[in-house]
């Protein structure tokens, strides 16, 4: 049997959820999920999951926030004056939007507070800070 080893294409069909259980991606019902293994493609934990398996082996795995999408880094929490917002535009705490940054590259943040003249804003993938919880079936070896 062959075994996953770093530079392979793999195909994994994968249920990723937090450690109190709640789910927040699958790939159920879509195509397995192809990525070369090792090639960064992947958060660390993840492909670092693969190595050894054979087509068929199912696991679960626990993967630190370190090695999922990192830690909360406190300077993605941006304070945006309240001016600068448009009058008709209705903020609340948990919303997300997109701004652009100096390049005008799209990026998401989520409205964390609003305060009298600031917003804050956090820009942190939604998972950091988080460990994460994993199934993930190996459908194939490309």
């Amino acid at each position: 049997m062959t075994q996953v080893k770093n530079g392979d294409t793999v195909k994994v069909h994968y249920t990723g959820k937090l450690t109190t259980g709640d789910q927040f991606d699958s790939s159920a019902g879509r195509e397995p999920l192809e990525f070369t293994v090792g090639a960064g493609q992947m958060i660390p934990g993840f492909d670092a999951a693969l190595p050894g398996m054979i087509v068929g082996d199912k696991k679960t795995v626990t993967i630190p926030a370190a090695d999922g999408y990192g830690e909360v880094n406190e300077q993605a929490i941006i304070e945006f004056p309240k001016e600068n917002v448009p009058a008709d535009m209705k903020l609340e705490p948990g919303m997300s939007l997109t701004l652009s940054n100096q390049e005008g590259q799209p990026f998401p943040v989520v409205v964390k507070e609003i305060k009298d003249d600031m917003i804050i804003l956090d820009a942190n993938h939604f998972l950091a800070g988080k460990d994460l919880v994993f199934d993930i079936e190996l459908v194939e070896i490309a």
